[in-house]
């Protein structure tokens, strides 16, 4: 009571002397914005219009006897918290730039800590009754690396466009995915290892309880991630735990409806418990009190379990089965991958090729081979670079198309990324490359020193208005662009966004049928 009256003291006094007193509602975001943790400030720049917070914790630090549960509440704190620099990483390998990957496509190399649940919000809004839609981006980085402050990742031009923008941080790696029975029977939910998703969803409830006081709609959320930020967005999406929370999502280059295909393997709650304990043995831990007590730099250093499983609690069953069920939240849906992508590896000749066809598919080969003859190698060497971008990404994007149409009542619109991303002194020529849409899609090419040309300045302008609209109402036309039918199995479509950004007949069909039956027979 008496903290309560100490607050409201200067509120009387500014209403004393004539100076408005307004309630969140009313007053300005540019200031500062209440939370349920309590009040914070970011920055407001004039020129854009645009107010960001960086740093916002939606959860408490997960370390110590909080290192591998459930994300807790974020401690509550007094005055007006400054968020306006990116939180610490979450602890994982020294991020550095590699293959395709430059700098603008990577964490910041430092700071990196356990403790990194935060959160960052870019929004235009001026008060609190604006009702924005509002977008939570999920990072990739195969669950074992990964930030919010990635640059590309940047919300302003997102929120110039009208949206209310968020990245946060999840757990990485062991930190984030360790399953183990001593976890599972401390647990409130009787399950371990699904900690990296769990933080997701925490911060998803944040959003929820929070948003609005940013000018944003708490129901009107769209959920959008790439590579293991899509194979999140697609665990979420069968996830009981989201009801509610998310009302729209977009997938770039990842899902996991079909667990025998490549980086789709969910193990049970049972093996992946069998792999933690042998983690800890590899660490010469007798226990989880043990592993809490060792430096995070140890966990680190020894490789163990970094990747979603089915635990009967975030996935209550394995993913073709909710989907298969129509258990999944019927959401509209964006689905897509890259031409290239850029994990098939160099073309072999026509007969090298032959052979990895059947030590790949097995008693399904000749039937590879009669569909795909392979006479030539520029057929050869065309297959090859088609299945490198289809046999772990196009094809989990192609099942799950087909499943929210047997199943769910919610459209779904289907893309293929082909634009050359520019590359510049000392780069290679990557082609279409994993990752290489995400600075179109969110019109952020300026984070990028790439010699972009006028025709990426065009597509990605029209490739981010499309990520908005379907944002605003989970539809992303409109009469300025060209059409995006939305795909089905009997009108299969695609939007191709290159040099001209146009809907066509879907690219590879029949190799993407290919490999739908080979998934399924695998996972029977």
């Amino acid at each position: 009571m008496k903290n309560t009256c100490l607050l409201l003291i200067p509120a009387i006094v500014f209403c004393l002397f004539g100076i408005s007193c307004k309630t969140q509602n009313e007053s300005s975001i540019h200031e500062s914005v209440q939370t349920e943790s309590g009040w914070v400030s970011g920055v407001y720049d004039e020129t854009t219009g645009i107010t960001s917070f960086k740093g916002i914790p939606f959860a408490a630090p997960p370390e110590g006897e909080l290192r591998w549960k459930a994300p807790q509440p974020a401690e509550s704190w007094e005055g007006i918290k400054k968020c306006t620099a990116f939180s610490a990483s979450p602890i994982q390998g020294t991020p550095v730039p590699f293959s395709m990957w430059t700098q603008e496509f990577i964490a910041p190399k430092e700071p990196l800590s356990e403790d990194c649940l935060y959160l960052n919000v870019w929004t235009g809004a001026k008060t609190a009754t604006e009702k924005r839609p509002v977008l939570v981006y999920i990072y990739g980085g195969g669950f074992s690396s990964g930030s919010g402050a990635v640059p590309i990742y940047d919300g302003e031009e997102m929120a110039k466009k009208g949206l209310v923008f968020i990245t946060f941080n999840y757990r990485v790696g062991v930190l984030g995915f360790l399953a183990h029975p001593e976890l599972t029977a401390e647990s409130e939910y009787n399950a371990s290892g699904n900690y990296g998703l769990l933080d997701q969803i925490a911060a998803l409830q944040w959003v929820n309880k929070n948003i609005e006081a940013f000018g944003g709609d708490p129901n009107n959320v769209t959920i959008a991630g790439q590579s293991a930020g899509a194979f999140s967005v697609n665990y979420l999406v069968a996830s009981p735990l989201t009801k509610g929370l998310i009302h729209r999502a977009i997938a770039e280059s990842g899902g996991a409806v079909l667990p025998s295909s490549q980086l789709a393997r969910g193990s049970a709650l049972e093996a992946a418990e069998q792999a933690g304990v042998k983690y800890a043995e590899l660490l010469n831990a007798n226990s989880i009190a043990e592993l809490r007590a060792k430096p995070a730099e140890e966990i680190l250093a020894a490789r163990g379990p970094s990747s979603p499983i089915v635990d009967g609690y975030v996935i209550p069953e394995p993913m073709d089965e909710i989907f298969a069920r129509g258990k999944q939240n019927d959401v509209p849906l964006i689905l897509g991958w890259n031409e290239d992508e850029g994990f098939g590896g160099p073309p072999q000749p026509a007969e090298k090729f032959k052979e990895q066809v059947k030590q790949r598919f097995g008693d399904m080969a000749d039937e590879f081979l009669a569909q795909f003859p392979l006479s030539t190698e520029e057929e050869a060497k065309e297959i090859q670079n088609a299945l490198g971008a289809l046999q772990t990404f196009g094809v989990q994007s192609y099942k799950w198309m087909k499943y929210q149409n047997e199943t769910g009542t919610s459209k779904v619109y289907l893309y293929r990324f082909e634009r050359d991303v520019p590359y510049g002194e000392g780069m290679q020529d990557f082609g279409a490359f994993h990752t290489g849409e995400v600075p179109y899609a969110y019109n952020n090419l300026k984070m990028s020193p790439r010699p972009w040309e006028e025709t990426d300045y065009k597509l990605a302008d029209v490739m981010s208005d499309y990520w908005v609209n379907f944002a605003k109402n989970g539809n992303p036309n409109a009469e300025s662009l060209p059409e995006w039918q939305a795909c089905t199995p009997e009108n299969p479509k695609a939007m191709i966004f290159n040099s001209e950004v146009e809907c066509k007949d879907l690219p590879n069909e029949e190799i993407l049928n290919f490999l739908e039956n080979f998934y399924s027979r695998q996972s029977k």
